[in-house]
Parts: C-alpha cells; sequence; structure tokens
C-alpha cells in the first residue's frame, strides 16, 4: 500500500470545512483516496473522515499535525487525530480463561485481516499460554488474589509492561476482572471490551442458562469502549442471533460464543482502520 495520512475530526457545523479541508490537501498534491462525513444535527457537530496518499504530498509528514491546527483546529473549534497506515497499532490481548475471542484474533491476525502488531498477551491465569505459544506471542501472567489486596500492585506491572512495549490499544477478549480507572484514564476510547447481551438483561453466573430457562428468542453480543462506568462504554458493535424452543443451553453457548467472536473482530477491525470517533458516549463508524 502507498503511505496514507488518515485525519478524522469533529467540530460544531459550520459552512466550508469540507472545502477548506481538502483544499489543503489537493494544494499541496496530495491525492484524496477517502471521504466521509456526518452532521448531527440534535447537537449541531460536524465529523469527518479524509485519508490522502502522503507520496507526492508536499507538506513533511511531521508538520502535517502542526499546520492543521494552526489553520483550522482554532479557526473552527476542531478536535481532530492524525494517523498514517503504515503505523501499525500496537494491540495487547488481556485474556482469562476462555479461549474462543482469543483463537479468533490470532487466526484474523496470522492471516492477514489485521493491520496491526501484537507485542503481548497478558493474563491473570495460566490456561491460555498454550495459545499464545501456538501463536509465538509472549504470554504474561500476572495472578489476582480473590480479595484484590494485589491488584493495584498487578495493574502497576501491567502498565509498565504496556508501556514497554509500546502499546497503542487494548483488547479485552473476555478478560474476567474489572480494569481500573487509572488504566482506564490511560487509555481512553482505547480499550475494548466484548459481552452478552440479551433481552431481557441477564447478570451473574451462567447468562446463557438464564437466558435459556427464561425462554429468549433472541441473544446477542455487544462490543464498546471501556469506561469508568462498568459496561457502559460508547458501543461498537453489535449482532443479534434468534434462537427457539429446539436450542439447548449448550447450544446457546455456543451461538452466543460465536456472536462474541464475530463482534468483537468487527469491532477490532474498525478501530485499527482508524475508522471509529467518539462523541459523548456515542460511536461514530465510517464505512
Amino acid at each position: 500500500m502507498k503511505p496514507t495520512a488518515i485525519l478524522l475530526l469533529h467540530c460544531p457545523d459550520k459552512q466550508g470545512i469540507i472545502t477548506e479541508v481538502t483544499k489543503f490537501i489537493t494544494d499541496n498534491q496530495g491525492n484524496i483516496v477517502y471521504l466521509d462525513q456526518y452532521v448531527d444535527h440534535e447537537d449541531g457537530m460536524f465529523f469527518m473522515r479524509i485519508e490522502w496518499e502522503l507520496e507526492k504530498f508536499l507538506i513533511p509528514r511531521e508538520k502535517i499535525k502542526d499546520l492543521i491546527t494552526t489553520l483550522y483546529a482554532k479557526r473552527y473549534d476542531m478536535e481532530f487525530n492524525l494517523y498514517f497506515n503504515d503505523e501499525k497499532p500496537r494491540m495487547a490481548i488481556f485474556v482469562s480463561k476462555m479461549s474462543h475471542c482469543l483463537y479468533d484474533l490470532l487466526a484474523r491476525y496470522k492471516a492477514g485481516e489485521f493491520n496491526v502488531e501484537i507485542p503481548c498477551i497478558v493474563s491473570n491465569h495460566e490456561d491460555l499460554r498454550y495459545v499464545a505459544e501456538q501463536f509465538n506471542i509472549p504470554y504474561y501472567v500476572w495472578s489476582i488474589k480473590k480479595d484484590h489486596s494485589n491488584k493495584a500492585e498487578v495493574e502497576k506491572a501491567e502498565m509498565e509492561l504496556l508501556k514497554k512495549e509500546k502499546v497503542t490499544f487494548i483488547v479485552l477478549a473476555r478478560y474476567m476482572q474489572i480494569i481500573s480507572d487509572e488504566m482506564i484514564k490511560s487509555y481512553p476510547n482505547h480499550i475494548i471490551n466484548i459481552h452478552h447481551s440479551f433481552l431481557p438483561a441477564f447478570v451473574g453466573a451462567k447468562p446463557y442458562h438464564q437466558a435459556w430457562e427464561r425462554g429468549v428468542k433472541i441473544i446477542g453480543a455487544t462490543s464498546h469502549y471501556v469506561t469508568a462506568e462498568l459496561d457502559a462504554g460508547p458501543i461498537i458493535e453489535q449482532d443479534v442471533t434468534r434462537i427457539t424452543h429446539k436450542d439447548t443451553p449448550e447450544s446457546l453457548v455456543l451461538k452466543g460464543k460465536d456472536l462474541e467472536k464475530i463482534v468483537l473482530s468487527r469491532a477490532v477491525s474498525k478501530h485499527i482502520e482508524r475508522k471509529i470517533l467518539t462523541y459523548h458516549n456515542k460511536t461514530i463508524i465510517f464505512s
């Protein structure tokens, strides 16, 4: 792929923003290869993702951010992020004992579906070390005591590892521990979680068994960014599947695992492609 720059921005909606940004790119001999925009008329906000080739672009990549800040960010009260497609995100995967999401992520990574690097897998159990070894990825274990008396110490060690490995975002692939506010603040809208979601909702142990006992007709999964409020962060991806009276608790679990894998992989893919903008507690997902 040719090297490109990716600009994600949002600001109060005003006339001329698209014209100004595209003119800046084309005047400097950048070839625009992607443009998608959205206006939230309720809040009066403008959102855009634009990508252009750098091959003949006159401005050195290290100066693009400063120029956008000077020319447009202050003028339009704009918040933006600038990325380059040849700078791969570095993803850390956190797991506990369930392997289905981990296997799916690593298989997609190995198949070249994710333009990402995975420097480490972190767990609170030894159970899935064999999976990491199959894919030749370092596996780190920090056990957390039942009374959580060592949790702060564990997270400090984990944060040191993430910093050392220059991790840019985290995926909780059925990691059965609550992330501290400190870690969330260090990776705002860069920690992706997956969990089941039912109508009605079932919490606690064996949710699929509870759903079967209640006779629900739809089960689902939700992937979202992690915030301080448990399971209430900006939603990235969701999906559902129908079930019938012929299903068993075991078949519900299998269908649920399939949904979790698919929904999580879609969310991770969008994040890697830099196609997600978060605003308040919602996401703008570009096509």
